[in-house]
C-alpha cells in the first residue's frame, strides 16, 4: 500500500474525528486493510502523525520565484500567511505542529526556503535561523489559540465582551474600556498585527547587526 495514500487518509480522518479519536484500527478499516499492513510502514501512531504534520506543511504552495523579487518583509508576510492558511484548513490537526518539530521533506524544503530568504537580505546566519523559528512559532501559536480544537467561537467572544463590560470599572478600568477591542478585532487583522510587530523587531535586529563595527557582536 502506498504510504502517501495512508498519510492522506489519516489526515482526512483527523479532520473529521480529531487526533485522539484516530487509531490505527480505524485507519486500517477506512483503507480496507489491516493494522499489520500499517505496521509494515510505521512503527506506530507517533511516526504516522509526524508524516501527517509534514503533509500539512506540504500544502503551503510558495515557490522561490514568488518570493524572489519581493522585499524581505513582504516575502516573509506572504510565506507566513500561506502557512497560516494551510494550517487552518486542518484545525483538528494543528496540535500536531505544536507538539513536534516536523523534519520530513516538506518541512525541510520550507525551512531551507525561508532561511535562504533571510540570508539573501543581509541576515547573518545567527539571526536568520531564529528569525525562521520565531515566525513559524508565531503562526502555529496563533493558530492553536484561535483556530485549533476548543478555540473560541464568535458567540464565545460576544459573551466574553459582555463579561468584560460587566466588570467593576473602578477595579478594572482598562479592561472595561477595552472590552470591544479585546473581543471584536477580525482574526486576520489580529494575525497581521502580531506578525508586523515580529517583523519590525527582526528588521531592527538586522539593522543593528549590519551597522555594527566589523568584529563586533552587535550587542
Amino acid at each position: 500500500m502506498d504510504v502517501s495514500r495512508i498519510v492522506d487518509t489519516a489526515l482526512r480522518l483527523i479532520d473529521r474525528v480529531g487526533i485522539q479519536a484516530l487509531t490505527l484500527r480505524i485507519l486500517a478499516d477506512t483503507l480496507d486493510s489491516g493494522t499489520a499492513t500499517l505496521y509494515r510502514h510505521f512503527n506506530g501512531k507517533d511516526e504516522l502523525l509526524a508524516l501527517v504534520a509534514d503533509r500539512i506543511v506540504g500544502e503551503v504552495r510558495i515557490t522561490p520565484e514568488q518570493l524572489g523579487g519581493l522585499p524581505w518583509r513582504e516575502a516573509a508576510t506572504v510565506a507566513a500567511e500561506a502557512f497560516y492558511d494551510a494550517v487552518c484548513l486542518h484545525h483538528q490537526a494543528i496540535p500536531l505542529l505544536a507538539a513536534q518539530v516536523p523534519v520530513g521533506p516538506n518541512n525541510l524544503r520550507a525551512r531551507e526556503q525561508l532561511i535562504t530568504l533571510f540570508l539573501s537580505h543581509e541576515f547573518p546566519v545567527g539571526l536568520a535561523a531564529p528569525a525562521f523559528t520565531a515566525v513559524g512559532r508565531y503562526v502555529i501559536g496563533f493558530a492553536v489559540q484561535q483556530r485549533g480544537p476548543g478555540a473560541p467561537l464568535a458567540e464565545d467572544q460576544a459573551q466574553l465582551r459582555e463579561y468584560y463590560r460587566s466588570l467593576d470599572p473602578v477595579a478594572y478600568p482598562a479592561i472595561n474600556a477595552a472590552a470591544d477591542d479585546l473581543t471584536s478585532v477580525p482574526l486576520r487583522e489580529e494575525f497581521r498585527f502580531g506578525l508586523d510587530l515580529l517583523l519590525d523587531g527582526l528588521e531592527q535586529a538586522r539593522r543593528k547587526l549590519s551597522e555594527a563595527p566589523e568584529g563586533s557582536s552587535g550587542h
